[in-house]
């Protein structure tokens, strides 16, 4: 992990501050009434400091954090391990973390001690980025994972937990002609798991808002980024992971952000969380901020 130096943290303070002073919009109108959330992956390196951490996405306006867990995603995110005193600290800051990221490995090994910690911080929604299983699987391996994952949501409901899943590699793959991730629309249990949209799959075709209006109340969050598709994508060679265009700040870039925002809400979708490095997001949460819809 790549960790800040107090003087870093300080100076990332001031920096927030700074922006918010040049003419950054107050803290007025967010799309759906919804709070502003935002993922902390992008930005695991600065959570090292924790309380500055969650002082600094307060100052910006983001008053829900998205986590991930630290049983499954390891040392980068050992500062989340007492899930009291997370809970403490985002409160001290008028903060909330509802939602968070685990891992298959530690849902299939430990999934009651992740539910614990969970339940320490305050967390109600547990989602998977991916259930694996590779970028080409066969029919027979989506129904197992499918069959799999409905089972740990199962156990999750019984803890009061709601389970989720992101669309990553195996998700966006393509199964006898239809991408894997409808087809686990169509496998998974709509009562045991919600999806979570990232945005940016845009640029393998994937639309959130024609997801959301496709399957109303499949979706209960979405992973905000926005994405640049008259750029040329750079080449696989060149390192531009597999020609992926580069992302933008939300507003910047080609999705309809009012489009997207007016069919989540026909699909009730209840919570967002911008997924950026901490450049991006300062721009997308002020964005944010004068979105009307």
């Amino acid at each position: 992990m790549t960790s800040l130096s107090r003087r870093e943290l300080m100076e990332g303070a001031a920096a927030a501050a700074a922006f918010l002073a040049s003419g950054a919009p107050t803290l007025r109108a967010n799309p759906l009434g919804l709070p502003i959330g935002s993922q902390v992956y992008p930005v695991r390196s600065m959570l090292r400091d924790f309380p500055a951490f969650v002082k600094m996405m307060a100052d910006i306006g983001v008053t829900r954090l998205e986590l991930c867990s630290p049983i499954g995603y390891g040392a980068e995110f050992a500062a989340l391990a007492d899930g009291k005193e997370v809970r403490k600290i985002l409160a001290d800051h008028g903060m909330k973390a509802e939602s968070c990221h685990f891992s298959m490995g530690e849902l299939r090994n430990s999934q009651q001690k992740s539910i614990e910690w969970a339940k320490d911080v305050g967390i109600s929604q547990m989602v998977s980025a991916t259930l694996g299983g590779g970028s080409m699987p066969t029919l027979d391996q989506v129904k197992r994972a499918a069959d799999e994952y409905n089972a740990i949501a199962a156990e999750a409901a019984k803890a009061g937990m709601q389970q989720g899943l992101h669309n990553e590699g195996f998700e966006a793959s393509m199964v006898e002609g239809r991408r894997t991730y409808d087809l686990l629309l169509d496998l998974l249990d709509p009562k045991l798991v919600k999806f979570q949209f990232q945005m940016s799959a845009i640029t393998i075709g994937m639309v959130g808002a024609e997801y959301f209006l496709k399957y109303p109340g499949r979706f209960n969050s979405m992973h905000l980024q926005d994405v640049d598709m008259s750029a040329p994508a750079p080449p696989p060679e060149a390192g531009g992971r597999g020609g992926r265009r580069p992302q933008v700040a939300v507003g910047k870039g080609t999705i309809d952000w009012v489009r997207t925002f007016k069919a989540a809400k026909t699909a009730a979708v209840q919570s967002y969380y911008v997924e950026q490095n901490w450049e991006l997001t300062q721009q997308s949460v002020a964005y944010l901020k004068t979105l009307v819809v």
